[in-house]
């Protein structure tokens, strides 16, 4: 019994310890807070944080209907989901937050920024791991998407709407649709304005039609030169 208590308490001050961190990231992260008290009562990043704390608490109990309530009560005030089964790090995080969603076998590190729109999921029914797995000091902005069970490396950075389809390595920056590495270790990779690096069927269809169009003109041309004889071709 006492084992027990001891443990229970050992929990709690686990947890507030996770609490004052979280307030703390507030404060690294954004120069617009300005007190302990705004922060903490007007932040709906940290609440989902907060809410996501107890309810994977409860998750790893196997307390699951209880926990999946808490989250979805979360999610209805805060516009954030994140799965009670996912796993959280320390210092998360969630800039304006609304729409994004962490699905159940995402594992996030320590020290991460993710902004609003941004969707850690699966890519099928598959059972076990099937969400990604992000590092420590990772950013990741604005509609960014990163669908499937594979890794995101530390200090690593996910532009604005990319969609992120394959591990990453550490320390490298992501951009497109699907998304690529265009620096690594400091250093560039490839070029950045070679934009037929990044595949838009749309903008591949133009140029095919560009490609008809000018062809055609060229046969245009031909046609209204003059032949022989001084009379021109019909």
């Amino acid at each position: 019994m006492l084992q027990r208590l001891f443990y229970c308490r050992e929990r709690r001050k686990h947890m507030f310890r996770h609490f004052r961190s979280d307030i703390n990231a507030v404060f690294e992260n954004d120069p617009a807070a300005r007190s302990r008290f705004e922060v903490i009562f007007t932040y709906s990043g940290l609440h989902a944080i907060w809410a996501h704390r107890i309810a994977h608490m409860l998750f790893r109990r196997k307390w699951f209907t209880v926990a999946r309530m808490i989250s979805q009560f979360s999610r209805f005030m805060t516009g954030i989901e994140i799965h009670p089964g996912a796993t959280i790090g320390q210092r998360l995080f969630i800039d304006h937050g609304m729409g994004i969603v962490i699905g159940e076998t995402c594992e996030i590190g320590d020290d991460v920024v993710i902004y609003q729109g941004v969707t850690l999921g699966g890519t099928g029914k598959e059972k076990g791991k099937r969400h990604p797995t992000i590092g420590n000091n990772v950013v990741i902005g604005s509609g960014a998407k990163v669908l499937g069970s594979f890794s995101i490396g530390d200090n690593s950075n996910i532009g604005s709407n990319a969609v992120v389809l394959r591990e990453v390595p550490d320390n490298c920056t992501v951009v497109g649709n699907p998304g690529r590495v265009v620096r690594r270790n400091g250093e560039r990779v490839g070029d950045r304005l070679d934009h037929k690096q990044l595949p838009d069927p749309v903008i591949e269809m133009f140029r095919e039609m560009q490609k008809e169009i000018n062809g055609l003109k060229s046969e245009v041309e031909k046609l209204r030169q003059p032949v022989a004889g001084g009379e021109t071709r019909s």
